[in-house]
C-alpha cells in the first residue's frame, strides 16, 4: 500500500491517493490495510515535522547571523552613512526573514508546560546577565548544557537538570540547540568585544 500526497508546491493541490499493490493486499483485512496506510502517513508526518524543525532552526541561524553582523566590530570601521546603509540592509533582511512563520507544535501535559516555563526562565536569566557578566553567563550556560547531556564535561546545574528532565524530548532537543546557539553567540561577542 502506498500513499501519495498532493504533489509539488508549484502544482495544483490534488487529493491524496491510495495505491495498493495487487499482490496480496486484497487478502488482508480492511482494518490491517488501513492500519498499514496510517503507519505510512504517520512516517510522512514525522518527516514533515523534522523538516519544519530544520527550517525553524535555519531561520534562527539566519537571524543570529544578522544580529552578529549588526553588532560586529567591522561596523565600527564604517563611516556614519555606510553604517546606516548596512544597518538598513540588515534590518530589511531581518524583517523579510521574520515574514516566514514556521510553527511545529509540541503536545505537552501541565507538568511538561511548567517544566518548560521553568527552563525558559533559567535561560532568560542567562540572557539578562550576558551584558553585565559575560564570563559568569558562559559558565552557567555550560552548566546548563551539561545538564542536558548524559556525557558531561564539567559540572551540571542540578536545578536546571531537574527542570529539563520534566520537558518533552522535542523540547529538550530545542533547549539544547538554543543553549548551544547562546554559547556560540557569547563566544562570538567576546571574540569581537
Amino acid at each position: 500500500m502506498e500513499w501519495q500526497g498532493g504533489g509539488d508546491a508549484g502544482s495544483e493541490a490534488r487529493l491524496p491517493q491510495i495505491i495498493e499493490p495487487n499482490e496480496g493486499s486484497q487478502q488482508k483485512s480492511p482494518k490491517t490495510r488501513l492500519v498499514n496506510l496510517l503507519d505510512e502517513v504517520e512516517m510522512h508526518v514525522e518527516r514533515l515535522r523534522r523538516d519544519a524543525m530544520k527550517l525553524e532552526e535555519e531561520k534562527d541561524r539566519l537571524l543570529a547571523t544578522l544580529d552578529s553582523l549588526r553588532n560586529s566590530e567591522i561596523m565600527i570601521d564604517l563611516g556614519d552613512s555606510e553604517r546606516d546603509d548596512v544597518l538598513h540592509s540588515v534590518e530589511h533582511i531581518a524583517n523579510r526573514c521574520l515574514t516566514v512563520d514556521i510553527l511545529v507544535k509540541t503536545t505537552r501535559d501541565n507538568t511538561q508546560e511548567d517544566a518548560l516555563h521553568q527552563v525558559n526562565s533559567f535561560i532568560d536569566g542567562l540572557v539578562k546577565s550576558l551584558q553585565s557578566d559575560p564570563d559568569g553567563t558562559k559558565t552557567r550556560c555550560l552548566a546548563f548544557m551539561n545538564a542536558c547531556s548524559p556525557h558531561t564535561h564539567g559540572t551540571a546545574d542540578k536545578n536546571f537538570e531537574a527542570a529539563i528532565l520534566g520537558c518533552t524530548l522535542d523540547d529538550q532537543k530545542r533547549v539544547k540547540k538554543r543553549l548551544q546557539g547562546l554559547l556560540d553567540y557569547i563566544d562570538e561577542a567576546t571574540r569581537f568585544g
